[in-house]
């Protein structure tokens, strides 16, 4: 699977997890110079406290558009370690 924002491929990974329509992929998989650590925090009342990053690619900005949980609950241990994504990037194969 690789996720693409701004035409370029941010994060690749034949080992996605889908929770709840979302790929989650391992943090090892997305390319970290596009990501800037967000100060955005939401809770999920089954998963925890997310954390945001911000993805910058050729100087174009998208707010809090990754997201991961870097504490989970019992039920979301799968995705511990894993980021998902929204705010117009694509997830595809």
């Amino acid at each position: 699977m690789k996720a693409i924002w701004n035409d370029t491929v941010i994060a690749e990974s034949d080992d996605t997890i889908v929770v709840e329509n979302n790929h989650y992929f391992p943090a090892h998989s997305i390319k970290k110079e596009f990501f800037k650590e967000s100060e955005t925090h939401t809770t999920c009342p089954w998963k925890g406290q997310a954390s945001y990053y911000t993805i910058n690619v050729d100087g174009t900005e998208n707010k809090d558009a990754a997201w991961y949980y870097p504490e989970v609950s019992e039920l979301a241990k799968p995705i511990k370690g894993h980021v998902a994504f929204w705010k117009g990037v694509t997830i595809t194969k």
